[in-house]
Formats: structure tokens, C-alpha cells, sequence
């Protein structure tokens, strides 16, 4: 891509301050949208809850990385919090696309950051994006937060969803939390360790939203994930082997039941997910495989 104006929510957070550093290395102008008045020049003020785009903001814009929303696995999920992590995805989703379809000259590209679980819990049966949304809590969160770019796709944006992996990342999310249990010898697998995982590096995650970007071709669901997904068993081993730790203390399926309440099930859970459209589309892993993603880590 050429030297372009692009705008991102989430800019704060593990993925998107990763993906801002990465633009502005190669001279891109980056503008984050924040939750407060703006007080510097790179700053539109935004309000997810009230709809509120400070639209003038994103004049100019080529194109827009939307990755805001509420962290699924920081707290216990109560009612009240399942009611925010939905209403800040959809709400936000909502804001961003209605306020670029109010754009005189609307940017060409939006990449709206969605999450693997569309797909439900898949088994150990492999699926890619032809797969239809699964059952229970999140696949009914991710179908509305796609649903909600609709005003975005009628003007004739390109909307590439990018159903994100759990990204393999010191700083942050699920392995922010594994490095330091594994780092102390205290690891182990997470119920009976058969649940698949599809993990993707911090590096590939930043390349990959830089590749729907710039793919012309790319829209609608794009699955950001390695293309061999494991099982909590080899991620453990795989822990084991690049830290240099032992790994005795798995952790019973009950003791997350009564730790994490409904979120549980989607940690017990299994997703077999495969970056079809990503691979067809010359897209190159970096650490394609789960030792050299924890390495590169």
C-alpha cells in the first residue's frame, strides 16, 4: 500500500498497537479513534455506547482498522458483563460503519476485527470460512458484530472481517497469561487437553491485517489463524519445550467451571479453524507452527 491515511480503534490495545507501530514504521499516517475529548493531533473522539463518531475525524481516510472491544476472557462472565462485551462490539461496529457510509468520499477499505468464535465449538473437525456461525454465546455475538458493517458494505466499502485466533503475544491476551504460569514451572494442560487451538503469532496477525488491506480481492470473512492448529495438549508440550519447564499441574475441567462460570465452555471448547481465503490469497506465514510462534513470542 501506498503512503496512506488510516484509521484504527483499538489503537491502545495488544493487536492494534502492534498493527500502529507496524503502519507508521513504513510511513503511513495513523489516526486513533479514543474515548475522550482528543487532545492530539492523531486523536477522533469516539463513543461506541452513544453511536458517536466525531465524523470529520476520518475525512481523508483511505481506509479503517476496527479492532475496539471489550476483552472476552478479563473477567467472570456475568449477565452484565456478557451485555457489555456484545454492545461493544455491535454498538461499535455500528458507529464506525454508519459514520464512514456518511462520508461524502468514504474510505475504500474497512477491516472489521472479528474473532474464530464464530464457529462455535467445531471438535476435531476442521473448518475454514465456508463454515456456518455455531451455537451458544459468542457465534451469536459475532454474527451481530459483522452484521452491524451492513451500512458500511451499502456504500460500497470493502469489508473484510478478519475472525482472529488467539494471538501468541507476551504482552497481552490468553498467552500473556500462559507466560508467566509456564515461566514458573506451573503449566500444565487445561482439562483433558484434547480441545483444539488455533493460535496465530503477534508478527503474522499485524501481516495479515496489512494483507486485507491491501488484497483488492478480500472481503468477507478472512480467517487470521496458523494453518495447523493444535490441541491444548501440544500447546503444553510445545510450552514445555521452548521455556524449559516442566508441565505437571493440569488444570481440572470443574475448577474452571466454578473460576470462570459460562466462559468455561468456550476455553474447554474446541476450534479446528483453517486460513483458507488467506492462504489462497498468497498470503506467507512467518511462524506457521506453535514452537516457532511461542519463540518469536
Amino acid at each position: 500500500m501506498q503512503r496512506s491515511r488510516i484509521a484504527v480503534t483499538g489503537a491502545s490495545g495488544l493487536i492494534g498497537s502492534a498493527l500502529v507501530r507496524s503502519l507508521r514504521a513504513d510511513g503511513h499516517d495513523v489516526v486513533r479513534l479514543v474515548r475522550r475529548p482528543a487532545v492530539a493531533a492523531d486523536e477522533v473522539e469516539w463513543d461506541p455506547k452513544r453511536l458517536y463518531v466525531d465524523v470529520a475525524g476520518l475525512v481523508g481516510c483511505d481506509a479503517v482498522v476496527h479492532l475496539a472491544g471489550a476483552g472476552v476472557g478479563e473477567r467472570r462472565w456475568t449477565e452484565a458483563y456478557k451485555k457489555e462485551i456484545r454492545d461493544s462490539r455491535v454498538l461499535g461496529t455500528t458507529a464506525i460503519s454508519q459514520a464512514l457510509a456518511s462520508l461524502a468520499e468514504p474510505p475504500k477499505v474497512l477491516v472489521c476485527g472479528t474473532a474464530l468464535g464464530y464457529y462455535g465449538d467445531t471438535g476435531s473437525s476442521a473448518v475454514d470460512e465456508s463454515a456456518p456461525a455455531g451455537e451458544g454465546f459468542l457465534p451469536s455475538v459475532c454474527v451481530e458484530w459483522e452484521a452491524a458493517a451492513a451500512p458500511a458494505e451499502e456504500a460500497g466499502i470493502r469489508v473484510a472481517y478478519a475472525r482472529t485466533g488467539l494471538v501468541v503475544a507476551r504482552q497481552g491476551g490468553a498467552w500473556g497469561r500462559l507466560f508467566p504460569i509456564f515461566g514458573a514451572g506451573l503449566g500444565g494442560r487445561i482439562g483433558d487437553g484434547r480441545q483444539y487451538w488455533s493460535f496465530i503469532s503477534l508478527h503474522d496477525e499485524v501481516a495479515a491485517l496489512r494483507h486485507l488491506l491491501d488484497t483488492e480481492s478480500l472481503s468477507g470473512p478472512v480467517n487470521l489463524t496458523a494453518p495447523e492448529p493444535v490441541t491444548n495438549r501440544e500447546v503444553t508440550a510445545a510450552m514445555g519445550r521452548v521455556l524449559r519447564r516442566p508441565t505437571p499441574f493440569p488444570v481440572p475441567a470443574a475448577a474452571l467451571r466454578v473460576a470462570l462460570g459460562d466462559f468455561a465452555a468456550d476455553v474447554l471448547g474446541s476450534q479446528r479453524v483453517l486460513p483458507g481465503r488467506l492462504l489462497e490469497s498468497g498470503f506467507a506465514f512467518a511462524f506457521p507452527t506453535i514452537d516457532e510462534s511461542i519463540r518469536a513470542a
